[in-house]
């Protein structure tokens, strides 16, 4: 239940198209909605957060991924789950049809309403990656950034091996309100980056490169020691949490 839904219930009540006791009914699941013996919908999140519950489907079988969204689906009228395998894909959407999945992302969503289209003068986040290996993680925070309602721009494989590329976005670099630098091998990319613009910069490492990268400990441990300020990093390969930070920092303008 989102603050939308709260408002709607409120006012059928003052109106007095609810009575009471069906409001307090429709009301009992919050702040959880228990879900047999393996997990409990944190329902009441979008009431305090302003973004509901996330389905994080990678390690969870088919079975429980697809009765959590479908759980979620009955309470939200958008519902998006991460890191969705192929196979995972084909048997939610069997059973939940309505399910849109992007197999670069590896994003599944639902959504009952499409949003508006945003006028071209919206703030945006720019998602730019250092290379091609990059874009399931760069995919995967840009389409859950266009999932929360906002707006994007993409500039890929510009990495600093090829410097010139990136200097040809500088323009819409220099206007974004934020920036999602996704880098694996060294992970520099952040940093050139950050070097460029006045507005937060969200770096996200990869576990793209060869042995040495250490599965994105390398540029993890680059993007931390950053010589460039204004720079927040996330976890390794988590283009979603760079995204709720883009989020929150869109939201506020």
């Amino acid at each position: 239940m989102d603050e939308c839904k709260v408002r709607e219930l409120l006012a059928d009540v003052q109106s007095g198209h609810v009575d009471v006791e069906q409001a307090l009914e429709r009301l009992r699941t919050l702040p959880y909605d228990d879900l047999g013996n393996f997990a409990r919908l944190d329902v009441h999140r979008g009431l305090r957060q302003g973004l509901p519950e996330t389905v994080y489907c990678e390690t969870k079988t088919p079975e429980q991924s697809a009765a959590i969204l479908a759980r979620l689906w009955q309470h939200h009228d958008r519902v998006l789950g991460t890191r969705v395998p192929p196979e995972m894909a084909a048997f939610i959407q069997a059973r939940l049809p309505e399910a849109h999945y992007d197999a670069t992302s590896r994003l599944i969503t639902l959504e009952r309403t499409p949003r508006a289209p945003l006028p071209d003068d919206a703030p945006y986040a720019m998602v730019v990656c250092g290379g091609t290996s990059d874009l399931p993680v760069s995919e995967e925070a840009a389409q859950t950034l266009e999932f929360l309602g906002h707006r994007v721009e993409r500039a890929y494989d510009v990495g600093v091996a090829g410097l010139h590329r990136l200097l040809g976005e500088l323009d819409r670099l220099q206007a974004a309100d934020t920036v999602i630098a996704v880098a694996g091998m060294e992970g520099a990319l952040a940093s050139v980056v950050a070097g460029l613009v006045s507005c937060p910069v969200v770096a996200v490492p990869t576990s793209v490169g060869y042995g040495a990268s250490f599965h994105g400990l390398a540029p993890l441990l680059t993007m931390l020691n950053s010589c460039a300020s204004g720079v927040a990093v996330v976890n390794i390969d988590n283009g979603y949490g760079a995204a709720v930070f883009a989020h929150f920092v869109l939201r506020r303008m």
